[in-house]
């Protein structure tokens, strides 16, 4: 047998290798020449590989035959541990083959490892297969001998009942460690009793019987080692807890006592043996808990919590040298990762992966994370988790912690591929201070100031506990710049005292705490009084028991500056955000706050939001409309009292969003409908691709939408007459169109608990409420030119396509042209435009002498709608041109281009109309309604009213 060459390693690895070669020529053994190559660079880097040779006199033979240029393949070591599992009649017997396969395993992924045959994913993701395989047949064996003894547990439908393994930590991770212990949790689907005991057994005793049985296979020490070290203590309730839980309790557990810490530990909680299929089910029932609906900053103060025990205990242990626990560890990198996935995972399901390696990348894509710091924290990661391997590589022991002797560090400075120590120790330096910089960039309390400001805090922190008199309270008001400092601190009383606050369960209660003191100091820093206090109380109140948005606010001090601001600024806001607080999310960023995005922005962002919901699930996908359009809707809302954006660009902003949510609502009705029914069909026998639109018509039409305005919606197809779906349930292209509009109407206006979409009002549809939803473009042409009353000619002057294919839109185009251009007679036209004012003038406008309604009243908003259809109907058949736009103001400057108006008189009807709607805007934010004093715009509706004569020859 050739002799290795271990010669040429450092003087104190190759004496190592040369006792280990000794010993092992002792044994008798022999290893085959193909495995010479890399032994001194194994052996210098792991005495439990060497160990084993000794012991296992196959090994060598075994390990050349596996050829350990590829990693672990999932089907042939299922069947290799299988095979030799099926030889088992004992517990005795299964023991000592799990323990032979790991030992075999575990030195074939060292050897890859130290040899650089393999990486660090390579060996993780070997490590977690192996467990995987090895505890899931290792169970299917138990499970069998168990029903044999005690009969099999079944379900109410007489399937058999299986075990569900779950792994957490590094294995659920698929990260497994080279000597790590396993963490899991046993858990049942359906409780019972079996039948056919001579005393009953129930479902719960058999599993716990059958979990026991379990560990003992894998975690005793035995002559031949140990499979496993298994801990238990994440199963609910911990070490008190049952060994086996059924799934009701286990969701019991957590919905009514799961604690902060057990939310970061099922991050990582996967199936991996027994029934997954029934697994999957769990993890869905558990996500609630794990991932909240709403963004949850509380994650941050809980994981500083987390951070701060393990600092105490490092530093009472003398830990600092710890690559994991210690500062600039792999725990912290975790945690960087996992409050990201905490806070956002409830609205972003990308996050929901237990494999931290494959998360940083989602944060760059979501923006979460800067590029440069995410490949920072992915180069330190590997490095370091690399350094633990190296580190339990040489005894096969679960440690972290650096050498302590001048052997280990050359050891562990030749296995990371260094010449000196210096170097590696300095580049370790430096992964570690970058890891402690970003998580401390991440993790850090936003609270930590100056001690002067910490004595400001504790002073309002004391008048928010209620622990000054009434005097010193209004007067530390009245000093920090809080107006009506007296009825302010009257109502903060009576919300500190309410029972609502009182109820606060202790976590919730600390948070607030910290928030009363910053936001009385915002709101004084700001000049606020009576008002806007009460609007931000009332938003506080509504959060009590959702207390991370609370916590949001302490952690983003400028989220809580912007929120006191919008508060004093608009009641419609203030109360939009009691409503909806997951909109504090678009306080965090001032520079989107304040710049809503152009049309082709809004399009990709709620695509890039829709395309993470799973595509058969209608139910989130309109939840991620509304929160979409909600946070859209408060951005212009902000900008708009902010004066960031002037009226025409809100209005164009606000149509925007109308339009990009129609197009998707258009499209996942759409889908959903061709998957059930097929594809209608045109007249040229083509599937329809979908040849549908959506028109919008008054205020979306005219893309002048306000903030509350509903949609005005007609919805049109083009398909065959009588013609039939291409699918297997095949439909009429009638019908077809009928449910899809009817489930766009569904999309759109169901109340889900983030609200509705948009008010939707069909009325304007061919026949109106007696008419079909959805109406063929020929039948839409036939009413037009022979049925539609002249107010429904007005009505088109406003129309147009705001969502569907274009070819839809060409056809609806070509119609509303002709139609609009069509001659009419004067005379009656002028009759039946005046009649219809007179009718809206004497239903709708404001009687009271002393005030003026912005819309209604002669001189309003809609005297000039009236001038401008008027116009059109009147001149289009001589001026196409007149057909071409659908907003008034430009319809206006078209019709004094044509020197149909004069431009004089254009002018003001459009200064007015401007005025008018910027007022009613301004109302609107303020939530009331549009009546001013008569004393305002006086000239202008004058002005307004002069011309209406003049233009109807009055």
């Amino acid at each position: 047998m050739n002799e290795p060459q271990y010669h040429s390693l450092p003087d104190e690895l190759s004496v190592l290798v040369s006792q280990h070669w000794q010993h092992f020529v002792e044994s008798g053994h022999r290893i085959p020449d193909g495995l010479l190559a890399d032994l001194p660079r194994v052996w210098a880097g792991s005495d439990y590989a060497a160990a084993q040779f000794q012991r296992d006199p196959g090994l060598g033979e075994w390990l050349l035959a596996s050829d350990l240029s590829r990693a672990l393949a999932a089907p042939s070591l299922k069947e290799e541990i299988r095979t030799l599992l099926a030889q088992c009649d004992s517990e005795d017997d299964l023991k000592r083959v799990l323990r032979r396969l790991r030992h075999r395993h575990m030195v074939r992924i060292i050897w890859r490892d130290l040899a650089r045959i393999g990486d660090y994913h390579s060996a993780v993701a070997d490590l977690s297969l192996l467990a995987d395989t090895l505890i899931d047949e290792a169970l299917d064996v138990l499970y069998g001998w168990a029903c044999e003894r005690s009969g099999t547990p079944l379900d109410p439908d007489g399937n058999p009942v299986r075990l569900v393994i779950l792994a957490m930590g590094k294995l659920g991770a698929h990260e497994l460690n080279l000597s790590s212990d396993i963490d899991l949790i046993f858990a049942y689907e359906h409780e019972g009793e079996i039948e056919g005991e001579r005393r009953a057994l129930t479902h719960h005793q058999f599993f716990v019987r059958l979990g026991q049985q379990l560990i003992k296979a894998l975690d005793q020490t035995t002559a031949d080692g140990f499979v496993f070290r298994v801990d238990m203590r994440l199963r609910p309730w911990g070490k008190s807890g049952v060994l086996a839980i059924g799934f009701d309790a286990m969701e019991g557990y957590y919905e009514t006592q799961g604690r902060e810490w057990e939310r970061y530990a099922l991050i990582k909680m996967r199936p991996m043996a027994g029934d997954l299929q029934a697994g999957g089910r769990l993890i869905k029932r558990l996500n609630p808990f794990v991932y909240r609906r709403y963004i949850d900053y509380g994650a941050f103060q809980s994981l500083r919590e987390m951070k701060s025990l393990i600092e105490r205990e490092v530093n009472r242990k003398g830990m600092q040298a710890d690559v994991k626990l210690g500062a600039g560890g792999i725990r912290e990198v975790e945690f960087i990762v996992q409050a990201f996935q905490l806070i956002r995972g409830g609205q972003l399901p990308a996050l929901r992966e237990p494999n931290l390696i494959k998360v940083l990348p989602q944060l760059v894509e979501l923006e979460l994370l800067p590029e440069d710091v995410a490949d920072e924290l992915t180069e330190a990661y590997l490095f370091l988790r690399d350094v633990e391997h190296r580190l339990q590589a040489v005894a096969d022991k679960q440690t972290q912690r650096l050498p302590d002797d001048e052997l280990g560090w050359q050891r562990l400075t030749f296995a990371m591929g260094f010449s000196a120590r210096a170097a590696f120790e300095r580049k370790l330096r430096r992964y570690r201070e970058s890891v402690r910089h970003h998580f401390s960039q991440v993790i850090a309390d936003p609270e930590q100031e100056t001690d002067a400001a910490q004595g400001a805090d504790q002073e309002l922190l004391d008048l928010w506990l209620g622990e000054l008199d009434d005097d010193a309270a209004v007067a530390q008001l009245s000093a920090i710049g809080v107006q009506d400092a007296d009825t302010v601190y009257a109502k903060l009383d009576v919300f500190r005292n309410s029972r609502s606050v009182e109820n606060m369960q202790t976590i919730s209660r600390e948070r607030l705490d910290r928030l009363m003191p910053l936001m009385l100091e915002a709101l004084g820093y700001q000049g606020h009084g009576e008002t806007t206090a009460m609007r931000l109380i009332a938003f506080v109140e509504a959060v009590l028991r959702r207390s991370a948005y609370i916590a949001l606010l302490v952690e983003n001090p400028s989220a809580l500056t912007q929120l006191v601001k919008l508060s004093g600024a608009s009641p419609w806001i203030a109360e939009r955000l009691t409503r909806h607080p997951v909109l504090l999310d678009e306080l965090l960023d001032v520079r989107t706050l304040y710049s809503p995005p152009e049309r082709a922005e809004l399009d990709d962002e709620l695509r890039q939001q829709l395309l993470r919901v799973a595509e058969d699930d209608l139910e989130q996908q309109m939840e991620v409309l509304r929160n979409f359009k909600q946070a859209h809707l408060l951005r212009v809302a902000a900008s708009e009292v902010t004066e960031v954006l002037p009226l025409m660009k809100v209005s164009d902003y606000l149509t925007w969003l109308a339009e990009s949510v129609l197009n998707q609502v258009v499209m996942l009705a759409w889908e959903p409908m061709v998957e059930r029914h097929g594809r209608p069909s045109r007249d040229d026998g083509q599937p329809c691709s979908p040849d549908f639109v959506v028109v919008g018509y008054g205020k979306l039409g005219g893309i002048e939408l306000g903030h509350n305005s509903d949609l005005d919606l007609v919805f049109l197809h083009d398909a065959a007459s009588g013609g039939m779906t291409d699918g297997e349930k095949s439909v009429s292209n009638e019908q077809f169109y009928a449910r899809l509009g009817q489930r766009i109407v569904h999309i759109i206006g169901t109340r889900t608990m983030s609200g509705q979409l948009y008010e939707v009002d069909t009325r304007l549809r061919p026949s109106g409420s007696a008419g079909l939803l959805v109406s063929s473009m020929d039948a839409f042409e036939k009413y037009q030119r022979n049925d539609a009353w002249t107010w429904e000619h007005q009505a088109l002057v406003r129309a147009r396509v705001v969502a569907g294919c274009s070819r839809a839109r060409t056809r609806f185009n070509d119609i509303r042209h002709q139609v609009l251009c069509d001659s009419r007679p004067q005379d009656k036209l002028r009759e039946e435009v005046l009649a219809m004012r007179t009718k809206m003038v004497d239903h709708l406008a404001d009687k009271s002498p002393d005030t003026f309604h912005l819309k209604q009243d002669p001189g309003g908003i809609v005297d000039i709608e009236f001038m401008v259809q008027y116009g059109v109907l009147r001149w289009a058949s001589s001026h196409g041109e007149l057909t071409r736009f659908t907003d008034n103001v430009r319809l206006l400057e078209t019709l004094a281009a044509l020197d149909i108006m004069s431009a004089q008189d254009a002018g003001l009807l459009r200064e007015a109309y401007l005025a008018y709607r910027s007022a009613a805007h301004r109302a609107s934010l303020r939530k009331e309604k549009s009546i001013v004093d008569d004393t305002q715009f006086r000239d202008l509706r004058e002005g307004v009213r002069a011309i209406w004569k003049h233009w109807f020859d009055l």
